[in-house]
């Protein structure tokens, strides 16, 4: 009766303990476990290989010296005289034109729509292309401004541009005179339109001549 009872005892322990019992991996182990995953996640989701990201999931400056997309998309905005809280519809996609490594930035605002370039390796900008609506640009106070002037203008758009590189024509159209020109700088050409009346560029495009 005794043998029963203590083989009873016994057996009922050796359940509890084969029931109770968890395996656990070292800390060292779990953490490299996890890392590794999460590696494998960021690859998985489009993740930079060669950058980081920050909180917001914005790619940061590699070691390599790119440029993030936020110091892009600063540039870009102090580019087009355009504030933050402005913009709005804002795109930064990573892209690619004739071999160099681009972001290709586009965003609205009340007013216009822009469309820029911007080489990763340096953040110089490559290519731009934006509009404002007349309509809106119509209804600002009128100040004219001579040829001069719009030469002016352009220059301080394109630092160190000659201004007699600067060819302009006057054409009229419904009553309202608007300049248009161009220019070849520093392997970029530049195409505009100012509004006569008013001084505002209703467009702006410039390609890197490769």
């Amino acid at each position: 009766m005794f043998k029963r009872v203590l083989i009873g005892i016994l057996a009922a322990a050796c359940a509890f303990c084969l029931s109770g019992c968890v395996i656990q991996l070292p800390a060292q182990n779990q953490t490299t476990s996890s890392a590794s995953q999460g590696s494998q996640d960021q690859t998985a989701s489009g993740g930079s290989a060669s950058g980081t990201q920050d909180a917001s999931g914005q790619d940061q400056a590699s070691s390599g010296g790119e440029i993030s997309r936020d110091d892009a998309l600063t540039t870009v905005l102090e580019h087009a005289g355009v504030s933050q809280g402005e913009a709005y519809n804002v795109k930064v996609e990573r892209d690619g034109d004739n071999g160099i490594p681009i972001y290709d930035i586009e965003f609205e605002t009340d007013y216009g729509d822009y469309d820029y370039e911007i080489a990763i390796a340096d953040g110089s900008i490559v290519g731009t292309d934006y509009e404002v609506r007349e309509e809106w640009a119509y209804q600002q106070p009128e100040q004219s401004v001579s040829e001069d002037e719009v030469r002016a203008l352009v220059q301080q758009k394109v630092p160190g541009a000659p201004a007699s590189d600067i060819q302009i024509r006057q054409e009229r159209d419904d009553g309202r005179f608007r300049y248009e020109g161009s220019l070849s700088y520093n392997d970029m050409y530049y195409e505009f339109e100012v509004d006569g009346q008013t001084g505002i560029i209703l467009d702006w495009n410039a390609d890197l001549r490769r």
